[in-house]
């Protein structure tokens, strides 16, 4: 870990090193973020644990050193500097692997900070001995990959990042290219599908080995079992991808609990096994807005109504899955079809929706961009990772 102040020109690079830093860390970005045109603030005491090594779990598995770039005494930008022994792990074909460190939580007032900030990050990457580096990441590519290069122009959804245009170039300029591009698609879920989903959906319908269920929460561990299982196994040959610990299943069900509704969340099995699912949560963004990030003094109370019922919320499938042994199948896209158009149904009928969103989906992977062609989803934000060859 740094034990001293690098300084470049009239900036000084401050590693952080304590709750105290911790806290500067999550108010800096706090403070470029306000500056934001359809920036929704995030609640503070989340953004602090994500990056707290005692409540975080993926600190269990990382390695991670945080920045404050300064410059006369005030914070002028922030980034992190991380290294994931999960990703070490992977194949190097698979975009991680031996080597790739990672920077996240990238924010600067000016190309000489951004200089300056990625300049530190690469630096203790390659003293902990990493040949390349990827990013933005933050802090791991199951929370909020990429940077926002299109799509400013409208609010984020639920774990979706935000960021201005000009962030793209600065990296570009330290040497940079683009290595993966990640796209969101905006879709009117008020309208039925066209005809040709629905015949396939139809056909579904009549398989009797075909079963379509919501998320049962009352056997909520054996469901989060179930579709961490078909998660690991599906993805496990995409890029990017890194396994889940026990630790981040946990985790992640405990905080995900409350944005749980069993109509928007499906299960496919087929001859009583379960080989695919597809999570849904209501954008909760529409919630924070309304109360500015803070639950105080009056927030909470806007907040557990919106929990009770999100009525006309927009809606975000950020992950689904299919058995590898079922990819590149028609049965595989006719279970998708059955288990959205289940969702697209009760989304609008229960819950007043008319707008959902479907991503991140990775630029090169055809079967799900040809699904989302199919249901006539458009693509409405791009996000873009960049890499760069240390030494």
């Amino acid at each position: 870990m740094p034990d001293a102040l690098t300084h470049l020109s009239d900036i000084s690079i401050e590693p952080v090193i304590d709750k105290r830093g911790r806290a500067a860390f999550v108010d800096c970005g706090r403070a470029f973020s306000d500056r934001l045109a359809n920036f929704v603030p995030q609640l503070r005491g989340e953004q602090l644990e994500l990056v707290d090594p005692d409540k975080n779990p993926f600190f269990g598995h990382a390695r991670v050193q945080l920045f404050i770039a300064r410059r006369a005494g005030k914070a002028v930008g922030r980034i992190a500097a991380h290294i994931d022994e999960l990703a070490l792990a992977m194949p190097p074909e698979q975009g991680f692997g031996p080597g790739t460190g990672f920077f996240g939580y990238f924010d600067a007032e000016d190309e000489d900070v951004a200089r300056a900030l990625l300049a530190a990050a690469e630096g203790w990457l390659a003293q902990q001995g990493m040949t390349r580096v990827l990013g933005p990441i933050s802090l791991s590519i199951w929370e909020e990959p990429g940077l926002l290069v299109r799509g400013q122009d409208h609010p984020p959804m639920i774990m979706m990042g935000h960021h201005p245009a000009h962030y793209a170039g600065w990296i570009e300029a330290g040497g940079y290219v683009r290595a993966k591009t990640l796209y969101t698609y905006d879709l009117d879920i008020s309208k039925p599908f066209p005809p040709l989903v629905q015949r396939i959906v139809q056909s579904g319908h009549k398989n009797a080995r075909i079963k379509v269920r919501r998320v049962d929460k009352s056997r909520w561990d054996d469901e989060v079992a179930i579709v961490l299982g078909i998660l690991n196994d599906a993805w496990s040959h995409n890029w990017g991808f890194v396994p889940f610990t026990p630790e981040e299943v946990a985790y992640a069900g405990k905080k995900l609990r409350p944005l749980i509704f069993e109509e928007l969340n499906m299960i496919a099995e087929v001859d009583g096994r379960p080989v695919a699912f597809m999570l849904t949560f209501p954008d909760v963004n529409d919630a924070l807005a309304r109360i500015k990030g803070k639950l105080l003094p009056f927030g909470w109370i806007t907040m557990l109504r919106w929990l009770r019922h999100p009525k006309g919320a927009g809606m975000r499938v950020p992950l689904m899955g299919v058995l590898k042994q079922l990819h590149n199948t028609r049965l595989a896209s006719q279970l998708a079809f059955m288990m959205i158009e289940a969702i697209r149904q009760q989304a609008h009928s229960k819950f007043g929706s008319t707008r959902g969103e479907i991503g991140w989906i990775l630029e090169d992977n055809q079967g799900m961009v040809a699904i989302a062609d199919t249901i006539q989803s458009k693509i409405n934000r791009e996000y873009a990772i960049f890499e760069k060859r240390l030494g």
